[in-house]
Order: C-alpha cells, then structure tokens, then sequence
C-alpha cells in the first residue's frame, strides 16, 4: 500500500541527528529530569479499566467547522502516526499502547496567578467537549481530514490566568523511557516541547484534543490529551501533554533544538516555501491517488493571517 513505503522525503534517523544536539549534555540532563518526575506513572497500562470520560462521547459537532473534502477513514488515520517516543515509523500502535494514561496530571505554571496541577478527567468535566472536522497537513507533505473532539485552548488559557508577562504557551509531553524507548535514544531533545504565542493559543481554532472519531483519543493519537493547531504543520500537535507552561521567553521547541535550519517555531503552511528538502506546493491525501495544491496556512488563511501582520520577514513556514 502507499502508505507502507517510505516516501522520497522521508530520511534515515542518522541522516537528520545533528552532531550538536547528540553533543549537548544539557539536554540529557533535562530528559534526566523529566525521567525523575515520570516515576509517577503507572507500569502496568494494560490493567487500567475504561476511560473514566466515555460517557461524553460522541460530542456534539459544532456544524461551524466544515471540510472540503471527505473524513480520512478511521483505519486509516489510526495506523499512519508521528510519534518518535515510540518509534521512527508511522506504525506506533502496538508500541504506543504500553503507555498508561490513567491517572494523569497536568501541571499548570510559569507566569500565573498560582501554579496548580489538574487530574486529566477533572479537566475534561470542566469544559464542554464538542467535535469539529479539519484539515490535517504534516510537513512530509502528506495531508487527512480529522474529526477531533476537544475545547478550544482559550478555556485553559483561562483557567491558567496567565499574568500580563505571559508571552508564550510552552507544552511538553511525558518523560519515561521505560514505556516510550525512542526516549532512550539521547541525541533527541526530550521532552518533546512546542509552543504558541499567547495570541495564537487564544484563537478559537486551537482545540485540545481529548477524542477522535466519537470516541476517547486512543494512545497512538496523543492521549489522553493532544493539541491541535489546523493551520500549522503537524509537527506542532505536541501529544500526551503533562506540563502547560506560561513563559515571557519564546520557547525552543524540539524540531528547532533537533534542526533549527529546517523545523522553526511557526510552522505556518505556506505552499510558495519549500522546506529544504522537498516541496511544499502540493500535498497527497492519504487513502487515494489525489494530490491536492496545498493551501495557505492550510485553508485557514482568512481566519488566522492578521495574527502575523508585521512578521512577514519572519521564515514563518516553518
């Protein structure tokens, strides 16, 4: 099948490590730490019972949000997956599931009122779920059209209240080599970190994702909660989000620490911007033949471009 094949754009792991990174103890130390903090977890994820939220699913689709083009299938979109804490294929299902997601925590710090920590599922009965359909764009240059279920990153930007110094929101993943072995491979800057401007997380498109296809998020997806920016690449859905932070600094976030030349801080789709090593004119929806022109912040262009009025000069594709 097409999506079993490695693409021309795609490269071996030892091609894309920079010897800097491979280099720089103080990113070990930093995983170290993260390691520490992650003994929290549970060993054991295949004795955790039903996700405590099931009952919310399928929320209501917010009929707001439409598509110009079919919903991925299922299958397919749960078996073609970035998530190198589990490997650098696309197939992470098997090795994906070995991470447990209950309980799980949130911390909430940085630059707010009062740092505090939230229980995932106390999160989720906090606000109103709902399902909104999107555009998906990997910087691979491969595209799928989504329904997530989750709320709007403004409401926890919200509930963080974040003091006037606050810039940026920083995210990171969970640290634990014993469930994720790509987390084990050191010359990664672990934890996997992304970041938005304060503006940008307070747009009504960024949506935290707690589900997929009327139903609970499964592992391989993010869980138990995801970010998703449709107009950006996908590079920047950081997954298995364990620590909201508020900073003043704009943050360095993986792909940059890993290779600043080619994976930036914005990641704005922008077809007339090749990335270094591949065009990004076109996309291939996965599940068909079609190649589609690739579209202006991937489609989103009226809603989100005056967020980048005078940053023009900026490299904001990626």
């Amino acid at each position: 099948m097409l999506i079993r094949r490695r693409a021309g754009w795609e490269i071996p792991e030892s091609q894309a490590t920079p010897e800097a990174v491979f280099l720089d103890r103080r990113q070990w130390l930093a995983g170290g730490a993260g390691l520490m903090a992650a003994t929290a977890l549970p060993r054991d994820a295949a004795a955790q019972g039903p996700d405590p939220t099931l009952d919310l699913y399928p929320a209501r689709r917010n009929a707001g949000y439409t598509l110009d083009r079919p919903v991925t299938d299922e299958e397919l979109a749960a078996n073609y997956n970035n998530f190198y804490e589990f490997g650098t294929s696309k197939d992470v299902v098997a090795a994906a599931k070995r991470l447990p997601t209950r309980p799980w925590t949130i911390a909430i710090d940085g630059l707010v009122e009062k740092p505090f920590e939230i229980g995932v599922d106390e999160l989720i009965r906090k606000v109103t779920l709902e399902e909104r359909l999107y555009r998906f764009r990997c910087v691979e240059a491969w595209s799928m059209a989504v329904p997530w279920t989750g709320f709007p990153l403004k409401s926890l930007v919200e509930l963080a209240r974040p003091l006037s110094g606050a810039k940026y929101v920083q995210m990171q993943t969970f640290m634990n080599p014993r469930v994720a072995p790509g987390q084990s491979q050191r010359w990664y800057p672990w934890p996997y970190t992304e970041g938005l401007t304060i503006a940008e997380a307070s747009h009504d498109l960024a949506l935290m994702v707690t589900g997929i296809y009327g139903k609970p998020i499964p592992n391989q997806h993010g869980a138990p909660l995801r970010l998703i920016v449709p107009w950006k690449y996908g590079f920047k859905s950081v997954k298995s989000i364990s620590k909201i932070s508020f900073v003043a600094e704009r943050p360095k976030t993986f792909w940059e620490g890993l290779q600043a030349s080619e994976y930036g801080f914005w990641a704005n789709v922008n077809p007339e911007v090749s990335h270094p090593r591949w065009s990004q004119a076109s996309e291939q929806v996965l599940g068909s033949r079609e190649r589609r022109p690739t579209l202006l912040f991937n489609g989103y262009a009226e809603q989100v471009a005056d967020l980048y009025k005078g940053l023009e000069k900026e490299r904001l594709w990626a």
